[in-house]
């Protein structure tokens, strides 16, 4: 079991300017556990960070590539011939779904609802899948301290919409 190291957290003024900073709004689940503790190798929210402004496209540049290999998502339409056209629709797409707050790697909150208790999700283009039912219920299980099955977790749109119906994503053979 991989043991975290945790600090102290940041202070309520950091995280009111990371969330303007990345135009995001933290869940009341999150602001707590951020003012609580912070995990040592984590994402530095009390400064400008390069490696959260990867993540926060992230989601974009995985879907992306996958499109590019043939994948598509079928209430989308038709799919576009060209790259630009594809890539236009999932920007739109991607627009109108929760924004997702990098948390550790490739595992992200929601930020819709604001409020507490949404899945962590682990997101690599559509190879998504709910990491954790709430936060609590994820940093356990992503140290080794919680090995059960996945309970019932709140429905997130378009991102539970991709994991619990992962078999309507169309493979298209260019």
């Amino acid at each position: 079991m991989l043991k975290p190291e945790w600090v102290k957290g940041f202070t309520q003024v950091q995280l009111d300017d990371a969330q303007a900073r990345y135009d995001l709004i933290f869940p009341p689940d999150l602001v707590a556990d951020l003012r609580e503790r912070r995990l040592v190798g984590g994402y530095d929210w009390s400064t400008e960070s390069g490696a959260i402004r990867k993540m926060l496209i992230w989601p974009f540049d995985m879907l992306s590539a996958q499109l590019e290999y043939g994948y598509w998502w079928p209430s989308w339409g038709d799919r576009p011939s060209s790259a630009e056209a594809r890539a236009d629709i999932l920007r739109k797409a991607l627009a109108d779904a929760p924004k997702l707050i990098p948390l550790l790697s490739h595992r992200f909150l929601p930020a819709t609802p604001s409020e507490s208790g949404n899945p962590v999700l682990s997101m690599y283009g559509f190879d998504t899948i709910y990491y954790g039912t709430n936060l609590d219920d994820y940093w356990k299980r992503e140290f080794g301290e919680l090995q059960t099955p996945i309970g019932t977790v709140r429905h997130i749109p378009f991102w539970s919409d991709i994991i619990e119906r992962w078999e309507d994503v169309t493979r298209y053979d260019e």
